[in-house]
């Protein structure tokens, strides 16, 4: 077992209003609060309008419970309706953001120049990006998944030091097992997450390769969390849909204590 401590990131999407977002984030912490988790760290990642919401509750309750974005702009402040900046983020407590995940690339196209941009925006606010990456159906019929995924951590992480990208967190999210209930085999996982380490290890150095921590995101349930996180490069979930419900993402938190 790696030194690298497991994330579990619960990614709320465009769900939940203010008050139902309190429900969840008091309910979850209930449910975490006082237990062995393992040395595992979970986080949610709530819709911008309710981040104070649940920043409230944590602090208030003292949560074992992390928060963040789910995404960021890439400039720190200016003319930009509608846009979030990563010290807005930092201000509310967040210590994540989720930077280019499949939805922001294919309906807001975000092209990996943006993805770059955002990253390195998160890091100037002191944010940890989770640089989310991960090939649709026709790349993995084509067995050009590796090829494809490496890509975009390549273009994501482009001009990086080897300490930030050490110190950041990469989501592997195969886009056909996003809310599909599809999910990659634990071997499939493994495979993309173990090449995206090396190619850090060769980019980056044995440090920053045995430092960055690997997420596996799609479909991710209590029943399948264990099976993946036996696998050795996969460091934690990027989770969806089961992080809506307080007692499952619980049960995915708490795989280790199960």
């Amino acid at each position: 077992m790696s030194d690298r401590t497991p994330l579990m990131a619960g990614n709320w999407k465009m769900n939940l209003d203010w008050k139902q977002s309190l429900a969840l984030v008091e309910d979850l912490g209930g449910q975490l609060k006082g237990k062995d988790l393992g040395g595992v760290e979970a986080a949610v990642l709530p819709p911008f309008v309710n981040i104070r919401t649940v920043q409230t509750a944590v602090d208030a309750g003292k949560l074992p419970i992390a928060y963040g974005g789910q995404d960021l702009s890439a400039h720190e402040s200016g003319a930009y309706t509608g846009e979030v900046s990563g010290p807005m983020l930092t201000a509310l407590g967040c210590t994540y953001v989720a930077v280019g995940h499949s939805e922001r690339r294919e309906y807001h196209g975000e092209t990996e120049q943006v993805t770059n941009a955002k990253v390195n925006a998160a890091l100037a606010a002191g944010l940890t990006p989770i640089l989310c990456v991960g090939e649709g159906l026709d790349e993995r019929k084509a067995g050009k998944q590796v090829e494809y995924t490496l890509a975009q951590v390549e273009g994501g992480l482009e001009g990086l030091t080897a300490e930030q990208v050490g110190g950041l967190v990469i989501a592997y999210e195969p886009v056909w097992a996003i809310g599909t209930g599809e999910v990659a085999t634990p071997d499939d996982a493994q495979e993309v997450c173990a090449a995206v380490r090396d190619w850090v290890r060769t980019a980056h150095g044995d440090q920053a390769a045995d430092a960055v921590r690997v997420l596996y995101g799609g479909s991710v349930k209590s029943s399948n969390v264990a099976e993946l996180m036996e696998r050795p490069d996969v460091d934690g979930a990027l989770v969806g849909g089961a992080s809506l419900k307080a007692e499952e993402f619980a049960k995915i938190v708490g795989y280790r204590a199960a």
